[in-house]
């Protein structure tokens, strides 16, 4: 599949435009770290640019999130292990994360809301002002971006044999590239 079909598929499902960007940041984070862990970074980008596709369908029950997606993706020939990733990335299933691809969406992705809060915070709401140590800084404050699982993320030394500080900074990178596609 390529990047220009996921993404006529995911506007297929998804109308919120910042529920969009969210997943292409996920898109480049995932790619990012495809790249450090010499994986296919088209299938990890895939995976990050497809995990909340059923978001808006399932938001009043969560327990269905990545279920409905699941549908979407085989019909659309998504392969197995992503749409698995994708699935297993709702850590209300319970399912604990397995393969890399699985563990990097799991912990990965949530730290993009993070990233664009502290960009959102900032005087002119642009990632480049955006400095890894404020946003580790705001990862201890529970109140700022109340809705990000920083459980999920602290997995990633576990999950990834990654520091909070090196997933941090890798993702920060990952999205200042694409700054202009998300509006930051």
């Amino acid at each position: 599949m390529t990047q220009q079909q996921s993404m006529a598929l995911l506007r297929e499902h998804v109308k919120n435009e910042s529920l969009i960007k969210h997943m292409v940041a996920a898109e480049a984070v995932m790619k990012a770290l495809a790249k450090r862990f010499e994986q296919d970074q088209a299938k990890w980008a895939l995976a990050g640019l497809l995990h909340d596709i059923d978001w808006e369908e399932t938001a009043d029950d969560p327990l269905q999130h990545s279920i409905m997606s699941q549908g979407y993706l085989k019909t659309a020939g998504v392969d197995d292990d992503v749409v698995r990733a994708i699935y297993v990335h709702n850590h209300l299933h319970g399912i604990e994360p397995q393969t890399m691809l699985e563990k990097a969406l799991y912990c990965a992705e949530e730290l993009t809301g993070l990233i664009v809060a502290c960009a959102l915070v900032q005087p002119d709401k642009k990632l480049a002002s955006v400095i890894s140590e404020s946003i580790l800084k705001k990862f201890k404050t529970p109140g700022f971006a109340r809705g990000v699982d920083r459980d999920l993320i602290a997995r990633c030394q576990e999950l990834l044999g990654m520091t909070l500080e090196e997933l941090v900074v890798l993702e920060l990178e990952a999205m200042k590239d694409i700054a202009d596609d998300l509006g930051l």
